[in-house]
């Protein structure tokens, strides 16, 4: 029958009705969806509904990938990027390829300059006042970065890019780091898709403590430099993101653990530099004064300041301290080249694959100045524990070993002063450049004019954040992740990219860490070196023209007294917008990790199972200057059962439970010597209770000067004791200094096995115990 539509009308139910000429009528009913934003046809049928796709989101067409490279406690004189002697072929490419800023700042340590780094806002307004596992209750310093102020990595995330963390982190709040989360503030609950490092201020380059995601991963038996490890992971992501979802650039945030300590890299590395440093850190510092006035990036009228009081002439040295500095140095300039051999794997992949020419590759030589490192430098604890004069001869009898994986070390203050050149003073001095001035390379192949320039202007860690979303054209979405965003602090740099001669933007910035401060304003500089301990009513202000005087040799205070007031007042108003107070010091708060910081807080019990991932150190059960016990309670069967019940630590500082040739046996690596206990009796079978018992005696403490108080380590220190089911079994006096922390930074808290680097060489990792390990309970007392 021949039909005519008049009127077609849509009923409130989702009913359409066709109206026709003739007595026909039909309907099609619509079945409606709660998703308000879908746009096609929802019928009962398919042959009635429409099918509809969202439009996938791309990022912007042409987005330049990112690369951001930082590298771990490197002064200004370190990389021959900037006219150091450390050999870096890859960052002299960058910067011979883009541009030099010689006039960036860090905030002169490690957790808080990340922040401040991945946020673009003061390391006070994100809560990182000073290091992740040093928090306390306070706004500006408890280490809960807040969701109101993104990471670069959250932000480029909401501009479709994949983003990466591979290295260190050193960011997560200390009682958020383990197996049980919570994950928001790890790298991948902060916008990176996949992390790949390790989660404190530094590891073992050769038995690391990895994370990948949010898992613990076992790299032994290891055969690879945690640098290589590091390159190899970068570009597998880099790999298969381009592989998969090519139309979308990636970011890479690539943090390396060189050259902080333990200065650790293979011996090739090392010899690159045998004999170049024999004429000492004095001639060091002259040659690379040099050769930065060359380079242009040192003002060419600069004077080079007095080598600091307490680093001693080198030809005053003996021919033995000359010999063991030297070799000293040869490791950490090998170290650093072995960094960038590292990374220039990445540039070579990104040019072997046609991405190098729209990639923005940004490199912040250091997160702070040179570390300020012991006098005699740092091989282990045995020997920093002999009397000063006796080291160097110690030293001398390990040279061989220098750089190894049996080794823990730091250059010597002199040759870390050294490389800070031409700036005074050391990391954590925040109130010096010397602590806080990092050179700075920026590399764009599509985005730079003039390769190879310089750049003067003024310029912070804060400023990185809002140079990568100019640059790449992203947008910061008003709300992330819920959270309604609150201001970039930083201001970005592109304005300089191409105009050499533009006037700074960046004009007030305040320095705080540990009590040291400053204020920058418009050329001026107003610094407090606080001696910790001391009354901060008592600092003395100091002033400097940095327009004229770059590294801070002639204090002007007593000629420009308003000038100081002005400052101050300007430091104050500083202070109180971005939660520097209140003013703290080493004196004022607990040692590294206090138990209060882990996970389980001031608990009087620990009960752990096998089973569970390794803890970092410091997110796991504390053992400083207190008395307390450890029972494994096992089920023994068969008389063979051997392997370790519970340790912490490494070969260089820890304790180890553990069973062997059917005894109980404990062994306590004091840093210094490895001391055990062994059971008098073999094992019994059945269910059996294996206790370790410290009792501590704390002994009077002299005048703190750090974070930790200066014990005297010869003064009895209590007990340690073993047990079989409540019966003693072996025994030993322990010197105060035995107690006063166990187990090392570096490495980590097992249950069932020793994992990465072993704490007594009585077995090789991981040991794992063979029998039933029921639990192991810790009681403090």
């Amino acid at each position: 029958m021949k039909k005519t539509v008049l009127k077609i009308a849509t009923l409130s139910l989702g009913i359409t009705v066709l109206f026709t000429t003739g007595c026909e009528q039909k309907t099609k009913e619509e079945v409606s969806s709660e998703d308000s934003d879908y746009k096609g046809i929802i019928g009962k049928t398919l042959e009635e509904s429409k099918e509809w796709w969202p439009e996938r989101e791309q990022a912007k067409p042409g987005a330049p990938n990112v690369v951001l490279f930082l590298i771990d406690d490197a002064g200004y004189g370190t990389s021959s990027a900037f006219g150091g002697l450390m050999e870096t072929p890859t960052l002299d490419s960058l910067a011979n390829n883009g541009l030099r800023y010689t006039n960036f700042h860090s905030t002169a340590v490690c957790s808080p300059t990340r922040a401040a780094l991945l946020t673009g806002r003061n390391h006070h307004s994100v809560h990182m006042g000073y290091l992740n596992y040093s928090s306390l209750g306070f706004p500006g310093y408890d280490a809960i970065m807040p969701g109101d102020k993104a990471t670069i990595a959250e932000i480029l995330h909401e501009n479709h890019y994949n983003t990466y963390a591979v290295g260190k982190y050193h960011l997560a709040p200390l009682h958020e780091i383990t197996a049980a989360g919570p994950f928001d503030r790890w790298p991948t609950g902060r916008g990176f898709d996949h992390f790949y490092g390790y989660q404190l201020g530094h590891t073992d380059q050769y038995h690391p403590n990895l994370y990948e995601d949010t898992k613990v991963i076992n790299v032994e038996p290891n055969t690879k430099h945690l640098t290589t490890l590091m390159a190899d992971k970068a570009i597998e992501y880099i790999s298969t993101q381009k592989s998969i979802a090519p139309q979308n650039p990636f970011f890479l945030y690539f943090a390396t653990g060189a050259i902080h300590s333990p200065h650790q890299v293979d011996k090739k590395w090392i010899d690159l530099y045998k004999g170049k440093f024999d004429k000492g850190w004095d001639w060091y510092r002259q040659e690379v004064f040099a050769r930065q006035k060359r380079l242009g990036v040192i003002p060419a009228n600069a004077v080079l300041p007095e080598r600091d009081p307490t680093v001693k002439a080198w030809d005053s040295l003996t021919v033995e301290e000359r010999k063991v500095y030297a070799r000293f140095m040869e490791v950490y300039a090998g170290f650093l080249t072995h960094a960038d051999y590292e990374f220039g794997r990445i540039v070579n992949y990104l040019k072997e694959t046609g991405q190098l020419e729209n990639t923005i590759i940004i490199t912040s030589i250091g997160d702070n100045g040179s570390s300020h490192s012991p006098r005699n430098g740092f091989y282990n604890a045995a020997i920093k524990s002999l009397p000063v004069e006796e080291q160097v001869a110690e030293l001398a009898k390990h040279l061989d070993e220098f750089g190894t994986e049996h080794s823990d070390m730091d250059a010597p203050s002199g040759w870390t002063q050294a490389t800070n050149t031409p700036f005074r003073l050391w990391k954590q001095d925040a109130n010096s450049e010397g602590g806080t001035h990092q050179p700075l390379i920026v590399f764009y192949p599509k985005g730079i004019k003039d390769k190879g320039g310089i750049r003067n202007q003024y310029g912070h860690v804060i400023d990185i954040t809002p140079t990568i979303v100019e640059w790449t054209g992203s947008k910061i979405p008003d709300v992330i992740k819920g959270y309604k965003q609150k201001p970039i602090e930083g201001t970005s740099l592109v304005y300089s990219i191409n105009n050499a001669a533009a006037p700074d933007q960046h004009t007030v910035q305040y320095y705080e860490l540990r009590g040291k401060r400053a204020i920058y304003k418009d050329g001026w500089k107003a610094s407090v070196f606080h001696e910790t301990g001391t009354d901060f009513a008592k600092d003395v202000w100091e002033l400097y023209h940095i327009n004229e005087d770059f590294n801070e040799r002639i204090n002007l205070a007593n000629k420009h007294p308003d000038k100081v007031k002005e400052l101050q007042g300007v430091f104050d108003e500083e202070a109180k917008k971005y939660n520097v107070y209140p003013l703290i010091d080493n004196s004022q708060v607990p040692g590294p990790a206090g138990r209060a910081r882990s996970v389980f807080g001031k608990s009087d019990q620990i009960v752990l199972y096998p089973g569970i991932e390794q803890f970092m150190t410091y997110s796991g059960p504390q053992f400083q200057s207190t008395s307390f016990s450890i029972t494994a309670e096992v089920d023994l069967r068969t008389k063979k059962e051997q392997g370790v019940l519970f340790s912490a630590g490494d070969e260089f500082d820890g304790l180890s439970l553990y069973i062997k040739d059917g005894k109980f046996q404990v062994a306590h690596n004091t840093g210094s010597i490895v001391r055990y206990l062994q059971s008098n009796q073999s094992l019994p079978t059945g269910n059996v209770k294996l206790r370790f018992e410290l009792n501590y005696i704390k002994p009077p403490k002299t005048k703190a000067t750090d974070n930790r108080d200066n014990y005297k380590v010869d003064v009895p220190g209590g007990t340690e004791s073993i047990y079989i089911n409540d019966v003693k079994v072996g025994e030993r006096n322990i010197l105060a200094s035995e107690g006063k922390y166990i187990a090392n930074y570096k490495d980590g808290v097992d249950v069932g096995q020793d994992a990465n680097s072993t704490v007594t060489e009585h077995y090789k990792a991981p040991f794992k115990f063979n029998g039933i390990l029921k639990q192991v309970v810790i009681d403090y007392k």
